[in-house]
């Protein structure tokens, strides 16, 4: 189906838009039409519109596998009208399902983001763009697996717990929910998906929330039909309080699908070297560097402090039955990085990137001792990647 506006552009407006593959030709043809945008063909099939009047230039660069898929890469939006933005995010049929790390990273350049949004911009994948689109394959993946669970129906409720920026939620609405309420602690991250819902023109099945998972006293008591996490309990130290909320807002019948991931896994091995890359003799060296972490993030941490059955626990103790878990563990190599993006990225927000670990840790001829035997490893992958991750489904029983 052709991709067409959402919001509509003022007369002479123009924007900039970086286009890739041959499937969204159509996409600009619209504007082509209403002599919006000047347009040359670039190779590889990218179509590349130039700007002329709005100043700054609205870029945006769309890696698509298919048109309902569409990435945000880069979009500048600082001091440009609300509606020309509006109109950009709609440009080439963009559903924000898929929004990707970058997508928020565009909306706030320039301003000062939040511990949340500066994450999910840059360090989660370290800037490199190879990374990120790996990322973003195995987090639509982990969407389409809560979705799944959840067994949502046509026009019922849904609460996208610690949002982000809105993969899940805009995944339900995707897929015919009647509502969403999308909930997270970081407004930065809560004012990208407001700015993408009104691209999608779908903001009248939308609200906002900004609230944590163990308080969401701004949602009615059962009020909702299905309750979503992707990555959020591991940063609540009241895990109790969060399951109790989930019940409380759910109708009899709710369903609850949570994504976390079960960070005790492999700890020890992790340990035993760098992060999964072996030692080789700078063991002590290693050690210094993994204790910035864990001065940060203690054993008792909440990133820490649970596993799949504690889960599983803490959602019977809350009401919820049947409860249901599936437990995906993964060993295997570690995929060949950038050495740029290894350093520039931090597994969690809270957490300071691996470069600047290595650089409070380290002295200057340590720090080159240290990377002159870690950097091959990284480049060419020879390290070991374990993670475990829990999925599960919990119901609210009826009277």
């Amino acid at each position: 189906m052709r991709p067409r506006l959402q919001a509509p552009l003022a007369a002479g407006s123009r924007v900039g838009l970086v286009v890739r593959g041959h499937a969204l030709r159509d996409a600009v043809d619209e504007l082509l039409d209403r002599h919006l945008v000047d347009v040359r063909e670039l190779d590889g099939g990218v179509l590349q519109p130039f700007p002329a009047v709005v100043d700054p230039p609205l870029e945006r660069r769309t890696d698509l596998r298919e048109i309902r898929r569409a990435q945000v890469s880069r979009l500048h939006t600082s001091d440009l009208p609300p509606r020309t933005t509006r109109a950009a995010h709609a440009l080439c049929g963009h559903l924000a399902t898929d929004p990707g790390p970058c997508g928020i990273l565009s909306m706030l350049e320039g301003k000062r983001r939040d511990i949340w949004a500066e994450w999910l911009a840059v360090h989660r994948y370290g800037g490199d763009r190879a990374v990120r689109q790996r990322m973003l394959e195995e987090t639509a993946v982990f969407r389409e697996q809560v979705l799944d669970r959840a067994g949502l129906a046509e026009g019922e409720t849904l609460l996208d717990v610690g949002c982000g920026e809105g993969l899940i939620g805009f995944g339900a609405l995707e897929r015919g929910a009647g509502h969403v309420v999308f909930s997270d602690i970081s407004d930065d991250c809560l004012e990208f998906c407001r700015e993408a819902a009104a691209a999608l023109g779908v903001s009248d099945r939308c609200s906002f929330v900004e609230a944590g998972a163990e308080n969401l006293g701004a949602v009615d008591d059962a009020n909702i039909d299905v309750v979503t996490t992707r990555s959020v309990l591991i940063y609540v130290g009241e895990k109790a309080g969060a399951f109790a909320e989930f019940f409380r807002v759910l109708r009899p019948g709710g369903r609850a699908s949570l994504f976390e991931p079960i960070n005790r896994f492999g700890m020890e091995q992790r340990k035993q070297g760098f992060w999964g890359y072996p030692g080789h003799g700078l063991a002590e060296l290693a050690a210094r560097v993994d204790r910035v972490y864990e001065e940060i993030q203690p054993p008792d941490d909440p990133m820490l402090d649970f596993d799949e059955r504690d889960l599983i626990r803490l959602a019977e103790d809350a009401g919820f039955f049947p409860v249901e878990l599936d437990l995906h563990a993964i060993v295997r190599r570690s995929e060949p990085r950038p050495w740029d993006s290894f350093l520039n990225s931090a597994g969690n927000p809270r957490i300071p990137t691996i470069g600047e670990a290595i650089d409070r840790a380290l002295a200057p001829e340590e720090r080159d001792r240290f990377v002159e035997h870690l950097r091959p490893l990284v480049e060419e992958g020879k390290g070991v990647w374990r993670m475990a991750q829990a999925y599960l489904r919990a119901e609210k029983p009826k009277p």
